[in-house]
């Protein structure tokens, strides 16, 4: 009785997990793509500093997780000092600063399936840099994610689409987002490489490392450069209040998901988390589609159900070779 109760409560935390992800990440799309292609106010102006939204995240996460730290923290010692986040918030700066700018070429469902495709750079330099030996089954999840992305990427767009977008020019829209997933690449290697040598590092801990130097980044890039725009940005958000509100709205969205997937990762794993997180981005797509008028063809939707369906398959793999793991440490 007790195990059924506890088991009842797991699929409760989960529910609750997926549901705070999905909301949380799925509005946080719809503003991204409001922020990008809406005109504001009686002039209709265009919000065009859309590199002053990883600041205000950076801000708003930074204070969020100094937040959560002193709230939950046990006070133990051990962590990673806060300068040895210096170099993945570089990368952790310009990766994300290139997605968003993104926005401004391509549409939002081509971007999120740009950046599905993580698995297709990750595994060309395993294999090229290191040496790994990949299954063919691998292979084959690469090989839908790299087909559906470069067929919906090649596919014409619908002219209501592209009229939303700022400035239309698809190879520059793909090669950010491709950058993107380059930069996300070397941040995710050097946060392994972190707690690695710091195990008592929370993922608050993380937060507000590269959040931290998020901030400093992006202050000294949006306000000490000469071409830097975030006086220009902080005004438009003075004249176009609404603006503002979406801007807020979307950075708490981005630290209310932080804490739900810290929350998935500690309850139930990496793998429960990539599952929800993948079939959060295809709902963000079906999302944009009927809600924002980005119509998608049938072919398109074929893109995205090849993408998709690769990135499950990898999931699917993922969840035997844990299976396995499991059973051997039993035995």
């Amino acid at each position: 009785m007790e195990s059924h109760g506890s088991g009842l409560r797991r699929v409760m935390l989960l529910s609750f997990c997926v549901a705070g992800i999905w909301a949380a990440y799925i509005y946080q799309g719809v503003l991204q793509e409001t922020l990008s292609t809406k005109r504001f106010g009686e002039d209709e102006k265009r919000f065009e500093h859309l590199a002053f939204l990883n600041l205000a995240q950076n801000v708003v996460c930074l204070v969020w997780s100094f937040i959560m730290i002193k709230l939950w923290s046990n006070g133990g010692s051990g962590g990673a000092p806060w300068w040895t986040y210096w170099s993945a918030g570089i990368t952790n700066t310009i990766g994300p600063a290139m997605g968003i700018e993104a926005l401004k070429y391509i549409s939002y469902p081509a971007q999120v399936l740009a950046k599905s495709s993580k698995m297709i750079p990750v595994m060309l330099m395993g294999s090229l840099v290191y040496g790994i030996r990949y299954t063919l089954p691998e292979y084959l999840c690469t090989f839908l994610v790299a087909g559906g992305v470069s067929m919906f990427a090649l596919l014409k767009t619908s002219s209501k689409t592209i009229s939303k977008l700022a400035n239309p020019n698809a190879p520059l829209g793909y090669g950010l987002c491709f950058l993107n997933l380059a930069f996300d690449g070397f941040t995710n290697a050097t946060q392994d490489s972190i707690t690695v040598r710091y195990p008592k590092t929370s993922a608050w801990d993380i937060m507000l490392g590269m959040n931290l130097w998020g901030t400093i980044y992006n202050m000294v890039y949006m306000f000490g450069l000469p071409h830097g725009s975030g006086y220009e940005a902080v005004q438009f958000c003075k004249q176009h209040p609404e603006a503002a509100w979406d801007i807020l709205m979307y950075c708490l969205c981005g630290a209310v998901g932080q804490n739900f997937i810290f929350l998935t990762i500690s309850r139930f794993g990496s793998l429960a988390n990539t599952t929800i997180t993948t079939t959060r981005k295809f709902v963000s797509i079906v999302v944009s589609s009927v809600l924002s008028g980005n119509p998608l063809s049938s072919k398109q939707w074929g893109c995205v159900s090849m993408v998709f369906g690769g990135l499950s398959y990898q999931i699917y793999l993922k969840w035997r070779k844990l299976q396995r793991t499991q059973k051997k440490k039993k035995t």
